[in-house]
């Protein structure tokens, strides 16, 4: 199917195998390539530069790049890779982990009360995901409150972000539940999407709302009925 075939009776967008594989692909180079690209500019000035304090930037810079970079691929290798079987559990303790690598900086707060316990791998890459999607709720910055409520199965997600000037980017809501502007896709929204495609296969449901005059937002993962 092209990205522009639909499923009879649903109105949702689908895309063939490859397709998804490859704007996926492109969203993961996306967020790995600047860290990388720091490193290879760390090591020019390594191997031109005398001057001791720009070496010492140089290394500097090498040294964050290469954690930032691990840390991103660490992160994108369970909320977009297999991270095990099809029918794997995942540690939420895990997923704490790399989503406080990926997101957390001087202008994002990480606040992670979802207890720790194995869940199955579709529910844990859909809360990763989720995480990317709140982070674009606060443009300039706040803080995105992870919550849990149940236990295995029907365990649903909770996340609240606060900031200045939150708001609900343009189209998630649809990208999240398979229709897409202009009725394509491609590698600037195909994380929502894929979040969507995630929540569907979880037999999860996913909601945005504005709270607090808009300074909260908050995102629901719940179980379908």
């Amino acid at each position: 199917m092209s990205t522009s075939d639909e499923i009879p009776g649903t109105g949702l967008i689908t895309l063939d195998s490859l397709d998804l594989a490859a704007l996926v692909a492109s969203r993961v180079c996306h967020d790995v390539i600047s860290p990388v690209g720091a490193i290879v500019n760390g090591l020019e000035i390594l191997e031109d530069e005398k001057d001791e304090g720009m070496r010492g930037f140089a290394f500097d810079l090498i040294k964050k790049s290469a954690a930032q970079a691990s840390a991103r691929l660490q992160f994108c290798r369970i909320a977009f890779g297999a991270a095990g079987s099809a029918a794997a559990m995942l540690d939420l303790g895990d997923a704490e982990q790399v989503a406080r690598g990926f997101v957390e900086d001087q202008k994002t707060k990480l606040i992670w009360e979802a207890p720790r316990q194995l869940l199955p791998k579709n529910k844990v890459k859909l809360l990763l995901n989720l995480v990317l999607v709140a982070a674009t709720t606060i443009p300039r910055g706040g803080a995105i409150t992870v919550s849990a409520v149940g236990e295995g199965e029907a365990t649903e997600f909770k996340l609240a972000t606060e900031g200045p000037h939150a708001r609900v980017p343009a189209n998630v809501l649809d990208l999240l539940a398979g229709r897409a502007p202009d009725d394509r896709i491609d590698a600037h929204v195909i994380q929502p999407f894929y979040a969507g495609l995630v929540a569907r296969a979880a037999e999860m449901t996913v909601t945005i709302e504005a709270e607090v005059e808009g300074e909260r937002i908050v995102t629901w993962a719940r179980v379908a009925a």
